[in-house]
């Protein structure tokens, strides 16, 4: 597998990635440069780009694009559409140097993903409510190597033909959700205390600087959420009975005023990776997906956790937040009722949808919900 340089790396006797994607576009908008940047642009591609006979000219043809995708209309109907993408991703691998002959896209996930060989490559489309490659690219770089469980290697981001994307390594492993159920009771112990301890490295990491990173101001993200929490929930479909209780519950829980912490913020089986190691113990071997990476309170992190990882095992909880740095005494009702708050106000929430796939509580009341969603014994 032909290997990139890192993405802030400088080539002196040549054209890097991103310095060849930034030369492509400046053809196909003002026309082309000198015959003898074409020379190290096609050198640096491995592709003959100036036509035969005619120096400093550049065949169109051989320059595929992504399509365009400006809204999200457009771009679930591209992502539907692998013959209309596939050809503007290949060029797209061709220009980072990445063998195109074993590019295989990834069945799930809400954007194009592509394996090739050891790499990934992850598009960003050029839809302004969706964040960009840049958190993903800048939180990767601020954590790789620092976490006790692996994070990908990023070898290139940037933007092309509009879009955004990140060139990664590819960790080992299977996403968790796929072998959960067969992972014995002792291994799912030392995962949880495995995943404690990664998360408690990510908050204390220093977040690093992002143009742009929404939320910008963590108060006032809260204070929208909470403005719209109700509304929002009836208008995914929660019946009443749950609905008129959110305000209430939510004015009789008290959250920390913390200052920010560097949250990955979609902690889920899918978004963790296991290995089954010597002797047939299992680990996680990745943790991905870092792109809805924000700043904020450290207990919204543990929503994803609770609902999608631990999904109502109060032990896996227990102990993942044990080895987080709670004390076993922390771990009551008050927390519970904390976590279920942060996720009524979660920017992905949706009560409804969380109720269909998580044990049902007790009684219907959002008390017994917190206890049985985020039970912790």
């Amino acid at each position: 597998m032909s290997r990139v340089p890192e993405y802030t790396r400088n080539e002196p006797d040549g054209i890097g990635p991103g310095q060849l994607l930034k030369l492509l576009e400046l053809v196909r908008l003002h026309g082309a440069p000198s015959a003898r940047v074409f020379r190290l642009a096609a050198a640096s591609a491995g592709e003959n780009l100036v036509a035969a006979g005619s120096p400093g000219r550049i065949r169109s043809a051989s320059v595929a694009a992504l399509p365009s995708a400006t809204t999200e209309d457009a771009f679930t109907a591209i992502c539907q559409d692998e013959a209309a993408l596939r050809p503007g991703v290949e060029q797209l691998c061709r220009l980072l140097r990445v063998e195109t002959s074993g590019l295989t896209r990834y069945a799930s996930g809400s954007r194009p993903v592509y394996a090739a060989g050891d790499l990934v490559l992850k598009l960003f489309p050029p839809v302004t409510i969706w964040p960009g490659f840049e958190v993903e690219a800048k939180v990767l770089t601020a954590v790789q190597g620092k976490l006790p469980t692996p994070t990908p290697q990023v070898h290139a981001a940037g933007a092309h033909d509009g879009w955004g994307y990140v060139l990664m390594s590819r960790l080992p492993g299977v996403p968790l959700d796929t072998v959960w159920d067969d992972i014995p009771a002792g291994d799912l112990d030392r995962l949880a205390h495995q995943l404690g301890e990664t998360i408690a490295v990510l908050h204390q990491s220093p977040p690093p600087a992002v143009k742009d990173w929404w939320p910008s101001d963590w108060s006032a993200f809260v204070a929208r959420q909470r403005a719209h929490c109700v509304s929002e929930q009836r208008a995914l479909g929660l019946p009443e009975l749950w609905a008129g209780q959110l305000a209430g519950f939510l004015d009789a829980v008290a959250l920390p005023p913390r200052p920010p912490a560097l949250l990955h913020t979609e902690v889920m089986r899918q978004h963790l990776l296991a290995a089954e190691g010597t002797g047939g113990t299992w680990r996680l071997s990745g943790l991905i997906d870092f792109e809805p990476a924000m700043r904020g309170e450290r207990e919204y992190e543990f929503v994803g956790v609770g609902v999608f990882v631990a999904e109502g095992d109060g032990r896996f909880l227990a102990r993942t937040l044990t080895a987080y740095g709670y004390r076993h005494d922390q771990l009551g009702p008050g927390l519970r009722r904390r976590l279920l708050a942060w996720g009524i106000l979660h920017r992905y929430s949706n009560l409804r949808w969380w109720m269909r796939r998580l044990p049902e509580p007790s009684r219907p009341t959002l008390d017994a919900l917190a206890d049985c969603w985020f039970a912790t014994e």
